[in-house]
Parts: C-alpha cells; sequence; structure tokens
C-alpha cells in the first residue's frame, strides 16, 4: 500500500515536470498538445491520479485527494496562463503582418491589352460587320494557282520571282497577299458576296516600313450594279469610324492585274486636317492602300456571270494602319515585343 508522503512526492515531481515542459513549449497548438497529454482521465499523468485512490489508506484518501485536487487546478490555471501569453503573441504578430500603412504608395496592378495590329483588326472586323461583311480565313499556304494565276496575275510578273516570294515548292508558297481567299470564296459561292479576309502574308521585303511578314485584310464585294461610286462611298465610311468625322478618301489611278480600274487609296491627313504637316509630308494625304473593281477576268475564272455581276476588291495593311494611326515611325517596333511600346496603345 503506497505511503501518503510517497505519493506527495511523485505530486511534486508531476508539478516540477510540468513547469520544465512549459517552458519549452513555443506556441499555443504546443501548449494544446501537452495539455491535452497531461489531462486526460485515461491516460495523462495528472487526470488519472483519481484512479489511484485505490493505493491509499483509508484514513489518508481526504488528505490525498485534496493534494491531486489541488494540484489539477493548479496544472489547469497554468496551462491557461502560457496558452494566453502565446495566443496574445501570435495575436501581435498576425496584427503587424496584416496591417495596412495607408500612407505608403498603393500597389499598382499591370494590366495587360492586346498588340496594336490585333487592335486595329477587330477594330476593322468591326466596322465591316456592321456593313453586312462576313469573315473568311483562308490558308497561309497557297498554291501558285490560287496566289497568281486564278488573280490575273501574268507569268512574268516581278511579284513571282523568287527574290519578292518565298517558295516552298515549284507549286506551293507562302501568301503573297490575302486576295487568294477571294477566288475560294467566289468559287464556293454565289454572289451576293461580301466578305472580309484578314491573316498574315509573306513577302521578301524588310525595311522601317516594310517586313517579310505582316497582316493584311482584303475586302471583297460581288452584286449586281457594283461599281467604283460603291467602293469610294464604302471608304469614306470606314475613314471616318477608323480616323475620326470628317476624313475623307481620294482615289488615284493605279495597276493591280486582278483589278481594272484600280487605284490607290489616299486618306485626308486626320492629325493636320489636310493643312500639311509631317504625317503627311505636307500634301494633306496618305496613301492607305489599293483597291478597284474586280476584274472581269478573275470573275469569269470563278465561274461568275460578268453580265449580271460585278464587284469590288481591297486590300490594306493593317501594320500601317496601326503606324499611322498610333503614331509608330517604324514597324519593327511592333514585331519587338518591346512593353514600353506596346503597352502605349489600348484602344
Amino acid at each position: 500500500m503506497a505511503d501518503l508522503n510517497e505519493l506527495s512526492e511523485k505530486l511534486a515531481a508531476i508539478r516540477a515536470e510540468v513547469l520544465s515542459e512549459l517552458e519549452k513549449t513555443t506556441s499555443s497548438k504546443a501548449v494544446y498538445e501537452y495539455k491535452k497529454a497531461v489531462m486526460d482521465g485515461k491516460t495523462g499523468v495528472i487526470g488519472s491520479l483519481m484512479r489511484q485512490m485505490g493505493k491509499i489508506p483509508n484514513e489518508q484518501k481526504a488528505e490525498f485527494g485534496k493534494k491531486a485536487n489541488e494540484l489539477k487546478v493548479w496544472a489547469q490555471e497554468k496551462f491557461e496562463e502560457i496558452d494566453k501569453k502565446f495566443k496574445d503573441a501570435e495575436a501581435r504578430a498576425r496584427y503587424e503582418s496584416e496591417k495596412i500603412d495607408v500612407t505608403m504608395p498603393s500597389v499598382k496592378h499591370v494590366h495587360g491589352n492586346l498588340h496594336p495590329v490585333t487592335q486595329v483588326t477587330n477594330q476593322l472586323i468591326e466596322i465591316f460587320s456592321s456593313m453586312g461583311f462576313e469573315v473568311f480565313e483562308g490558308t497561309e499556304i497557297e498554291n501558285d494557282y490560287y496566289n497568281f494565276t486564278a488573280l490575273n496575275t501574268p507569268a512574268d510578273h516581278p511579284a513571282r520571282d523568287m527574290q519578292d516570294t518565298f517558295y516552298l515548292s515549284p507549286e506551293f508558297l507562302l501568301r503573297t497577299q490575302t486576295s487568294a481567299g477571294q477566288i475560294h470564296v467566289m468559287e464556293a459561292k454565289k454572289p451576293p458576296i461580301k466578305i472580309l479576309s484578314p491573316g498574315k502574308v509573306f513577302r521578301s521585303d524588310d525595311d522601317a516600313t516594310h517586313s517579310p511578314m505582316f497582316t493584311q485584310m482584303e475586302g471583297l464585294v460581288v452584286d449586281e450594279g457594283i461599281n467604283l461610286g460603291d467602293l469610294k462611298g464604302m471608304l469614306d465610311e470606314l475613314v471616318q469610324k477608323m480616323f475620326g468625322e470628317g476624313t475623307t478618301t481620294r482615289l488615284r489611278p493605279s495597276y493591280f492585274p486582278f483589278t481594272e480600274p484600280s487605284v490607290e487609296v489616299d486618306v485626308s491627313c486626320f492629325q493636320c486636317g489636310g493643312k500639311g504637316c509631317k504625317l503627311c509630308k505636307g500634301t494633306g494625304w496618305i496613301e492607305v492602300l489599293g483597291a478597284g473593281v474586280v476584274n472581269t477576268k478573275v470573275l469569269e475564272g470563278c465561274g461568275i456571270d460578268t453580265e449580271k455581276y460585278s464587284g469590288f476588291a481591297f486590300g490594306v495593311g493593317l501594320e500601317r494602319i496601326a503606324m499611322l494611326k498610333y503614331g509608330y515611325n517604324n514597324i519593327k517596333l511592333l514585331f519587338e515585343s518591346d512593353l514600353r511600346v506596346l503597352d502605349q496603345i489600348d484602344d
């Protein structure tokens, strides 16, 4: 039978052990876990003290129970004291990490935007869609027939030369113009036709205003009674929506194998209002695209009755429009992915 003095010494040892272990704890979580281990009614060294009552003589049980309860109350208060100390420290640390200094400059969140050429493409598609145009996207690899022959390009035309065109084989090449798309459409669809064909084109040309790869947009309208006046009216509508009210166009005679008559299209300078400035080189006009009435040979080659139908077509370089609209003086700025340049444009 255990001696009361022996059990008292054991209780004192438990108290000392608890104090020692609490000094080692570093967080409220560690205090909680240690408290659970010590105070558990079945396995805890303090929680199970009352189960030892059977070892105590009857005349000493009251004294032992009193001492055991005193140890249990002391341990409970000690755990709460240490737990509060850690929780207060943790709350202060969390506050320091989460507090906001309202005097500090705000964090700038950088948002991306579309590439200038993509912005111009989307604007033009929106403008032409409002006029009833459908979008057709052709393939970047074409054969000689669709890229040249069907567009009435003579066999000895300079555009067919190796130094101007990227040939993949004697028959296939990287398209030099999105005009090839109009042949595909006219072969597959009967008039009326009103399509827009944007995409990458490739030519062996490279300087400040030309790139071996650039973006072009071809437009084609085929219907009854279409003439050059319809083209002029559509272009005036286009430039006013693209460059602002009051902007107009003028047509200058030119030559393209697939149109007759052919024209170069100038737009009145939207920077000086036609008075003459650096942008328009003092002329008041800026060249923007080529166009014309579709050559009857091209229509007949696609099986379209030229006695009943006629049409107009135009092709515009989207990098050129972006350069004019946003003030770029070198086409290479549009391909270098310099965010200091590209981030300035967000229409």
